[in-house]
Order: structure tokens, then sequence, then C-alpha cells
């Protein structure tokens, strides 16, 4: 979800990071904890090193990670959207280099947006309204 997502979607976004909102059942969170591991993913502020462990993954909160200069948002869920089922209604696969991405729709990504107040967040609404409008013309 968020600019990866929007660019996936062919608009011309920038970002800084990935922004994933996982499912939190217990065997995907151990499946995405070893993918973390191999990543050597550790939390983006602190001087420790601190990784992930299943209870932060479990949990609806953000964290807020790196891999070298891979900066990712692992969500539990997205406030005024939900978590991972709730989202998944609102998704589409985007295939990417032989492998099927799932991203949130332009929609959706615009619904989230739009209650965010951040600048970046404003710009990025004003980017994927517009795409939003161009695909809607093509489309008639």
């Amino acid at each position: 979800m968020g600019g990866i997502a929007a660019v996936l979607q062919r608009v011309p976004v920038n970002t800084q990071d990935f922004d994933l909102v996982h499912d939190r059942a217990p065997d995907n969170v151990a499946n995405l904890l070893n993918a973390l591991a191999e990543l050597g993913a550790t939390y983006r502020d602190d001087p420790r090193d601190l990784r992930p462990n299943a209870s932060h993954l479990e949990g609806p909160g953000n964290q807020l990670l790196r891999s070298g200069l891979l900066m990712f948002d692992v969500l539990g869920s997205i406030d005024h959207a939900g978590g991972y089922e709730q989202l998944l209604p609102h998704t589409e696969v985007v295939e990417i280099a032989g492998h099927r991405v799932v991203v949130l729709t332009l929609e959706k990504l615009i619904e989230v947006k739009s209650k965010l107040t951040r600048p970046k967040d404003r710009l990025m609404l004003l980017q994927l309204q517009a795409a939003q409008s161009e695909r809607l013309k093509t489309e008639r």
C-alpha cells in the first residue's frame, strides 16, 4: 500500500519507503519474521539494531524498519481503513518481473490518503486524484 502501490499503478509519485499491511495470522507472522530476518531488518531509529519479533507483528501497530538503505513500514492495520482482512477486497494484483504483487486499488489509496493530514500525504492525494481522473477519461 502507499507510494509503491501508486507507482505500480503508473502514478508518478516519489516515495521513500515501502508500506506493507500484513496478515496477522500466526503462520503468516512466522513467514514474515523469516523474510525480515533474511533481509536483516532492524528498527530504524534503534541504536541497538533491535529486530522485530512475533509480538511486534501480531498487533495492529506500525513497525518502522530498515535493511541497509531500504526503509519499510510493516503495518498491522491502517487507521480508518482496517487491517489485512478489511483491505483485501480493495486490492488488485499487479505483475512485476514475473511476480504477482497485491496492491491497494487507486480508489482505496485515495480514500486512505484523504483522511491523512501530513503535507506529503496531501500532495500524494492530489497526484492520485489526477491519475484517477486521467484513467477515467481514457476508459470513456
